[in-house]
């Protein structure tokens, strides 16, 4: 009998041991495998999500950065934007993409850093996203009807302490990057200036050039050629240097209001669980493609300066600026319908 147990361990143990073994060899070659695919990525082409129409700025990036890419890293770079929710259903399709770096989010600061305080998302900002690098950062600048006495940005406070809630500012729609940049300017100045939403700036500039509404905090580029034509007087840029396109228009700050800055960023994100060999690939061939003169000079041409900076110097952005929006929504009563 004690026979007959050693002989039914002797035979149990190796065949333990081979289940152990073949699981084990499983795993490796599941590894391998993983590693192969990272280190011969890209092996297809990628996709850049966009969440705003041709011609906004993350797509016009995007469509300047891909083919750069592309020819370095071997594969076509296919552009999709992907409309609706301010920007918010690109977001989460990417947030819930497989993370193999073949879908790219080309994101405007907003969708990631506002939104969040403004709705109700299916995906988390800074959980659901691996930074790569931020593509160009730009600047918004306010603009004033020529019928306004204000020649100064200094004047124009003081116009508006002079009557409160009688001067106006055009906004893009609740939470837009206009009705931000006009809120935060609200605070830091201590005035009192209405609102009027329109469904995009688009649409508000026949009112700002012809006088209806004062004011308004719009993209350099929307509005460098009224500008030009002094058809709209620049006072000051949201950023916290000029701008090289209106450079003898002080920034906010400069002008008197230290600590003010609403800068326009656009930044490209993995799904977070994405391989770190292929974010470093990712990184490494972004900041090379900005730092061409020809995709430089291309950005630069619509008042987008280009960035490439680190992954982790991205994601210290993105986590400094979600509180200070968060903090400027709750205080201002911001809210979408």
């Amino acid at each position: 009998m004690n026979n007959a147990r050693s002989f039914a361990a002797g035979i149990m143990v190796p065949a333990f041991t081979f289940i152990v073994a073949g699981a084990a060899a499983d795993v490796s070659f599941a590894q391998d495998k993983a590693k192969d695919a990272q280190s011969n990525y890209p092996e297809k082409p990628i996709h850049f999500i966009v969440g705003f129409p041709p011609g906004s700025a993350p797509d016009i990036a995007a469509r300047l950065l891909g083919p750069s890419l592309a020819v370095h890293l071997g594969q076509p770079v296919l552009v999709e934007n992907v409309l609706g929710a301010a920007g918010n259903i690109a977001a989460d399709r990417v947030a819930k993409a497989d993370p193999d770096g073949y879908t790219l989010f080309l994101a405007a600061n907003a969708q990631i850093t506002v939104n969040p305080s403004l709705y109700k998302l299916p995906y988390d900002p800074v959980r659901d996203f691996a930074p790569i690098s931020q593509v160009y950062v730009s600047s918004s600048v306010l603009v004033v009807n020529p019928s306004v006495p204000a020649k100064t940005l200094q004047e124009l406070v003081a116009l508006a302490r002079a009557q409160p809630g009688g001067l106006t500012y055009a906004t893009g729609g609740a939470g837009s990057a206009p009705h931000i940049a006009g809120e935060l300017f609200k605070s830091v100045a201590s005035v009192d200036i209405r609102t009027v939403p329109y469904k995009g700036t688009v649409l508000a500039m026949p009112d700002l050039l012809a006088g209806r509404v004062t004011m308004a905090f719009n993209p350099i580029v929307a509005v460098l050629s009224v500008v030009r034509d002094g058809k709209l007087r620049a006072l000051a840029v949201t950023s916290v240097k000029r701008s090289p396109l209106l450079p003898e228009v002080p920034t906010i700050a400069e002008a008197g209001f230290p600590g003010y800055e609403a800068t326009l960023w656009g930044g490209l994100l993995a799904p977070a669980g994405t391989a770190p060999a292929v974010i470093r690939k990712l990184h490494l061939e972004t900041s090379n493609a900005l730092a061409r003169a020809d995709v430089r000079g291309k950005l630069a041409a619509v008042a987008l300066d280009a960035v490439g900076n680190s992954p982790d110097e991205f994601a210290a952005i993105i986590k400094s600026e979600i509180p200070k929006w968060a903090k400027l929504i709750k205080d201002s009563g911001i809210t979408v319908h």
